[in-house]
């Protein structure tokens, strides 16, 4: 491929990352305000919800704390389910490794801190796109997210009792929405279907059978790792 061709491949994906970002900027808005105005209901701070978000940065797990906050649950107790929700982002890491190891150290290290749920939807994608990883991207979709998130953890935390309950507006479905809409546009290969298939299930299943909370971190588990499998099965076939 030539010079000119490679660069006009890179300008259309890159326009492309901006593109399906959009709907990660309205997202991390919507949600990020929502867990401003949970925070504060849950008691903490300003100063407390803004480290909560700039520090922890894990959407699910950042509710999932705060709900055990609310009812002074043991601090063991929340580190090690903040640990468990968190856990799958060690699979989105090993998916993206393989494309970075050409990278200085510090570099992947800073890449993997924003490597979020959506981050690795839009790097897959992007990756996918490409045939090979692009750093600009790679920082573009990581900051897609942490920047409105951020600044929307501290307005929700602001307006306080200005906003509605979220459930009773509708909002409090946006998240799971959103994931599922990722999940299925990751989907080019029967591995990566199987995969969003059992972990779905599995995520329903615990939902029902425990409860709500485990699904993401059951589903997020087993979703990546039956795909992960798959993957290394059917390169071995060939």
């Amino acid at each position: 491929m030539s010079g000119t061709a490679q660069v006009t491949e890179l300008s259309v994906a890159r326009r492309r990352l901006a593109v399906d970002s959009i709907g990660i900027w309205v997202l991390a808005i919507v949600i990020g305000t929502i867990f401003g105005f949970t925070a504060r209901e849950g008691g903490l701070s300003l100063i407390e919800t803004a480290a909560f978000s700039s520090i922890l940065f894990a959407g699910a797990a950042q509710f999932a704390a705060v709900g055990l906050i609310a009812v002074a649950a043991p601090w063991g107790s929340i580190v090690l389910l903040v640990w468990l929700l968190n856990a799958r982002h060690f699979l989105y890491a090993a998916s993206i490794a393989p494309h970075t190891t050409h990278l200085p150290r510090k570099i992947r290290a800073g890449l993997a801190y924003l490597l979020t749920d959506e981050a690795f939807a839009l790097t897959s994608a992007h990756i996918a796109r490409l045939g090979r990883f692009d750093l600009a991207g790679g920082w573009y979709a990581g900051f897609s997210i942490f920047v409105p998130w951020n600044l929307a953890t501290i307005a929700g935390w602001l307006a306080g009792a200005a906003l509605p309950e979220p459930g009773t507006i509708g909002l409090d479905v946006m998240f799971p929405a959103s994931m599922a809409g990722l999940a299925v546009g990751l989907v080019r290969d029967r591995a990566a279907l199987i995969a969003l298939i059992t972990g779905g299930a599995a995520a329903v299943a615990a939902a029902i059978l425990i409860n709500p909370s485990a699904a993401a971190m059951i589903g997020g588990l087993v979703g990546p790792l039956v795909g992960i499998a798959l993957t290394r099965r059917e390169g071995e076939a060939r």
